[in-house]
């Protein structure tokens, strides 16, 4: 869950980053120099969306190294690490994949996948799950990352990202455009964009960036679902995937940062944004399929 919420807040911040510099390059005045250019608009809402979300899963691997403070396991030092690795190359092998970075993190049972190329992708686990499941379990969730790499899913995340950027981009500074024009209205020295439009549309990136992440939100929920099935099929049977589900439900998962957890993901509003589905739903899936 970590991984999502990083990649969407990144991207979130790199959006108003961009945004920010556009404003100061003056594009907004090109955009607007005879009226609203919806053509010029588009294009660039294109540029910045797509270019939002694609910087974010560029630098999604070393994000996660330093936020969870993985180490890479280069040369394994004992036999959980040769255990984890052998596992990983062999399950990476039934996919199809060359070998990802395999690495260990402390803390509370959880693991990743991330990347922006599914050939040089990072699969880390926690030390909480290590020492909480079975070696059958492990290999489960490994093997639920590696689904998720094999899939694409950061990429095919990214792209409905950028497409969601692109809206909100377009979609700000159509409505900035029109409510300062509201405001400046019979001003004879309109010669560019106003405060209005300025304000208007920086809050609106937000606005509508928080809402579109409901929807990233949701297509990860469906990714989850998906990636259960491939760890089913990398494994050859569903019920090591239904036991490692089984055995998160009583254990403490790692849900997002303390400041965040006031939203309560696991119900009401804050279930929106919640990129993993409830447990329970995940076991009902594979043992129904």
């Amino acid at each position: 869950m970590k991984r999502i919420f990083l990649l969407i807040v990144t991207n979130l911040a790199v959006m108003l980053v961009l945004g920010v510099v556009a404003s100061l390059l003056g594009v907004n005045r090109y955009l607007t120099a005879n009226g609203l250019n919806l053509g010029a608009l588009l294009g660039f809402a294109m540029i910045m969306g797509f270019g939002g979300a694609f910087i974010s899963l560029l630098i999604s691997k070393p994000m996660a190294k330093w936020s969870t403070g993985a180490q890479v396991i280069t040369q394994p030092q004992n036999e959980d690490e040769a255990w984890i690795v052998n596992t990983v190359r062999q399950l990476s092998e039934r996919a199809g994949l060359q070998m990802p970075e395999v690495a260990i993190y402390e803390g509370e049972p959880n693991a990743f996948a991330t990347g922006a190329f599914k050939n040089s992708a990072l699969v880390a686990v926690s030390t909480g799950l290590l020492q909480g499941m079975t070696r059958e379990e492990v290999e489960a969730v490994l093997a639920h990352e590696v689904a998720h790499i094999a899939n694409g899913d950061m990429v095919t995340l990214t792209l409905v990202q950028g497409v969601l950027n692109t809206f909100v981009v377009f979609l700000s500074r159509v409505i900035g455009y029109a409510v300062d024009s509201f405001l400046r209205k019979g001003d004879d020295e309109n010669t560019g964009p106003g405060m209005g439009y300025y304000i208007t549309s920086f809050v609106l990136d937000i606005v509508l960036g928080i809402a579109a992440s409901i929807v990233v939100a949701w297509f990860s929920r469906q990714r989850e679902f998906r990636a259960d099935a491939g760890a089913s099929q990398l494994m050859g049977r569903k019920q090591p995937m239904i036991n490692a589900l089984s055995r998160l439900q009583h254990m403490q998962s790692e849900g997002l940062p303390p400041s965040l957890q006031a939203m309560g993901i696991n119900g009401g509003l804050g279930k929106m944004f919640s990129s993993h589905p409830p447990l329970e739903e995940r076991i009902a899936a594979l043992q129904s399929s």
